[in-house]
Formats: C-alpha cells, structure tokens, sequence
C-alpha cells in the first residue's frame, strides 16, 4: 500500500505529492534546497493562525522592528523638539506648536507619493508588512542615523553658525548624499537578503526605494517645516510663521517633492538588476553603481540648491531636474509594459505543454483585464473575489518562477514550487474569474417601501367584456341579453344592440322571374 502523502521513488528518496489546494509534504533535504533558491516554505495550513505567526521568524523580527522604529522615533522627537543649549549658544527646537502644523504639511505630499509608488506594485506586489516595514525604515532609522552622523560630521567640519547641519553648505555637499543614500538603502539589501525571490523586476527596486525615500522626505520635511515655523515665530514683525512655512512648502513639497525617492531608486534599480543577473560581476557592480547614481545626483541637488539661486536655478529646474522626473516617469510606464510581456511569455510556455488555455496568457498579463475581471468577482461576492486573486497570484508567481528558472537564478527546486503553483491555480479556477465579459454583476436597486405598499394596496378591477377576437382582451361573439327576452336564450348580432331587422321571405325574387 502506497503512502497517500508521499511516494517513493526507485532511488528511495521521497517525492513530494501535491494535493488539490496546492499543500504539499517536503523533506529536510527538499526545504535546503529551496532555501537555497530563497522559494520561501509552504505554511502549513492545518495548523491554526495564532500558532503559525509564532513560529515564523520573519512575524519576529517585524515586531523587533517595530520597537526599534518606536524608539528610534522617540529619541528623534526629543532631540529636535525641546530648545538645547549648545557650545556658543542656545538651538531653538521646533516646539510643540509647530510639529502638528510640520506634519500636516508634510503628509500633503507623503501620502499621494507612497500611494504612487504602490499603484506602480501592479503584477507582483508585495507584502503589506513589507511597505509598513520599508516606509518605518525610512521615516524613523534612516532619519534618525543621518541627523546623529551629519550633525557630528558638521561639528568636524567647523562650520561656521549655530551647529545646525542644515545651515553649512560643505555637510550638505559632502557628507549628507553619502550617509543618507546609506542609510535609506540599506532596508533595500536587508530585504534583498530575506526575501530575493519576491524581487522579479526593476518595478520591486523602485517601490521599495521609492517608499523608503518618500518617507525619509516626509519626517526630514516636517523638520525643515518646524524650524521656518519656529524662527518666524521668534522674529516678530518680519514674516507671519504660517506664511514662511507655506513658501517653504511650496519649494520642498511642490516644487522639490521629488528628490529623495528619485536618488534611492537608483540604488533599488541598481539592486533589481543585480537580483536578475546570473552573472557574479554584475551581482557586485550594478548595487554600487545605483549607490553611486543616489549619491551623484543628491550631490548635484544639494550643490544646486546651496550655490544657485535666481533665473539659473529655474534654468536648472526645467533644464535638469523635470526631464529626469519625466524619465523615471516614462522608465516605470515602460517596466509596466515589459513585465506584461514577460508573463504573456512565460505563460505560453505552459500553453505549448498543454497545461494552461490558450486565454490565460492575454488574460493575466494585461493590466485592464486582470483590474476588469477582480472588479467582476468583487460584484460577485466574497468567495469568488479571493479566489480570482489568489489565482492571479498564483500564475503570476508562476510567470515569474518560470522566468527565474530560464535565467538559471533558481535550481531544480523551482520544479517542485511549479507543481504547487499550478495545483493551486487549478483548485480556485473554477470559482475564480479568468476572462471578465460584459457588463459587471452590477447589485439591482428595488423600489421604496412606499411605492411597494401603494402597488400591493391597488384595488384589483375586472377584466373587459368588451366584444371581439379570443385572445386580445374579448369574446366573440359577444354574448348580448335583449330586452324581454328568455335569460340565455336570446343574443344580439353584431352591431348597435337596439338596431332591429326584417325577417326575409324565402319566396321572395325579382319582378319577372
């Protein structure tokens, strides 16, 4: 009798079996070798949530984060708030005034980036806890290492002022692009340690660095906010504190929003490619050439910003800096269209083989058909709107996996996650919706209670008697009681009813005959 797990092959060794909804039983020698293609383990879905949560690292070192994120929070917020006194004199904090309106301003321009950054995520998103983990990387340890290593760098550079790092142009030019592109990128190669396989494209490096840099802006703009809302407020009768932080706000998140996700999308693409290369030269030269990029173009950004003012630095705004937002802009449209062309692709591998409808590949590698048919089964109710995505994953995985494997990034272990993938896909097809036609499932309005009460209240009058063909609302002939006459034994021709005739001589004929 054969195990109903597991079958043995003539080397003795186990193969695993997969089941309908894509579990399958691996061996200790199975788990290394996908560990070593970083294909992350099947969850064991008989074991209950709570328990599961426990036992994975990645829920554990989320929480740890979690903390050292609040923490890290805590001690920025006590550094740059309250006034300190410093050698030669006293720095003014932001204050507790100016940190709600900073942080207003700031979100404006935070919240529609990261939103943008996420919508860009389409094929192959991620995570949620990988987002909450890249922003809270940037937001809270990559602005508080900067403010401690740019402030001591400042102190050795003998900068002339109140100590401030952002009142010296050499710390700006220097020291800031280095240790900032550092410290927003280095979420970025921690990630790519954890989870490699997730990485599928350029698009991951870019979100990921873009989240990172769009939240390092939003906690360094609520700085440079409070400090023009607390100097204006101590300088009575010069400018209005609100007034000078809209004009900063104007320049930094309006004008300028876009530099620091720009600069640390380049380490995330530098990155992407080196994740996608089989080769080991460009596994070590593509992330330090993207580090190189951030830190050239933060460069340029800040030597502009400190030394260029007037109608050159407007020269160098529409010469420069817009061009470089319109290619990053066009560059990710394109990626958008590249990795549909991969999944289309890929898919048809499976198409040739027999294992997939030829539909599948047009269907789930088009951006407005996947969108069209999710909005579908969302109309359709809940168990079909997680089945289509779940089965949108799965073969989008699977696109990807097969990719991986062509490329030669993943062994003979991604033989075994295929298995899984398309067992999967095969269990939620049948609910799922693959290929949306029509109009959506769209839920009928009924009518108001008041209306539905008339209508069932309405007297109910008898139908016409009026005379005329079987079928059409009469009778014919039309039954006609005459005056005086027998009940039942007398009827009207057709005609007026008081019309009265002759009866006929049947000895009658023409005169001469």
């Amino acid at each position: 009798m054969t195990d109903p797990v597991r079958t043995r092959t003539l080397a003795g060794r186990e193969r695993p079996r997969v089941g309908s909804l894509g579990c399958v039983s691996v061996t200790a020698e199975q788990q290394r070798a996908l560990a070593r293609s970083g294909i992350p383990p099947e969850p064991d879905l008989s074991q209950p949530l709570p328990k599961r949560l426990l036992k994975d690292r990645l829920f554990w070192l989320s929480v740890v984060m979690v903390v050292v994120y609040g923490t890290l929070l805590v001690l920025l917020y006590r550094q740059v708030v309250p006034d300190q006194d410093v050698p030669g004199g006293r720095l003014i904090g932001l204050g507790t005034e100016a940190v709600p309106i900073a942080t207003k301003y700031a979100a404006i321009t935070a919240i529609p980036l990261s939103l943008l950054f996420l919508w860009a995520d389409r094929f192959r998103p991620q995570r949620v806890w990988v987002w909450l983990m890249t922003f809270g990387w940037g937001a809270c340890v990559a602005t508080f290492v900067s403010a401690q290593v740019n402030s001591w760098a400042a102190g050795h550079l003998s900068i002339i002022g109140d100590g401030d790092p952002a009142s010296g142009a050499r710390a700006a030019i220097y020291v800031a692009p280095f240790v900032e592109e550092a410290a927003k990128g280095t979420v970025l190669f921690w990630l790519a340690i954890l989870m490699r396989y997730q990485w599928v494209s350029r698009l991951s490096g870019i979100v990921l660095a873009g989240l990172s840099g769009a939240a390092f802006a939003f906690v360094e703009n609520i700085l440079y906010y409070g400090r023009a809302y607390r100097y204006a407020a101590q300088t009575f009768g010069e400018v209005p504190p609100l007034e000078a932080l809209q004009s900063l706000f104007v320049l930094r998140g309006l004008l300028t929003f876009f530099g620091h996700p720009l600069f640390t999308a380049m380490t995330g693409i530098g990155l992407a490619v080196a994740l996608r290369s089989k080769s080991k030269v460009v596994r070590v030269v593509a992330p330090l050439a993207g580090y190189c990029a951030a830190v050239l173009l933060h460069m340029v950004f800040n030597t502009t910003a400190s030394f260029v003012s007037g109608q050159q630095l407007l020269f160098v705004y529409l010469a420069v800096a817009l061009p470089l937002v319109i290619g990053m802009a066009i560059f990710i449209v394109r990626q958008l269209f590249r990795e549909g062309r991969l999944i289309r692709e890929r898919l048809t591998d499976y198409v040739r083989l027999g294992w997939l409808p030829e539909s599948d590949p047009a269907d789930l590698s088009r951006l407005r058909m996947r969108m069209k048919a999710a909005w579908h089964a969302l109309l359709s109710g809940r168990d079909v709107f997680t089945a289509t995505l779940a089965f949108q994953r799965a073969m989008t995985e699977l696109a990807y996996l097969r990719d991986s494997i062509t490329r030669g990034l993943v062994d003979a272990a991604g033989l075994q996650r295929e298995k899984v993938l398309l067992a999967r896909a095969r269990a939620r097809r049948p609910l799922a919706i693959v290929h949306a036609e029509g109009r959506a499932p769209y839920p009928r309005l009924g009518r108001p209670a008041f209306l539905r009460k008339e209508i069932e209240q309405a007297p109910a009058y008898a139908p016409a008697g009026y005379p005329g063909p079987a079928g059409i609302g009469g009778n014919f002939p039309a039954p006609v009681q005459l005056p005086g006459a027998p009940a039942g034994l007398a009827s009207a021709p057709l005609g007026q009813t008081a019309t009265q005739y002759s009866e006929v001589d049947p000895n009658w004929k023409p005169p001469g005959q």
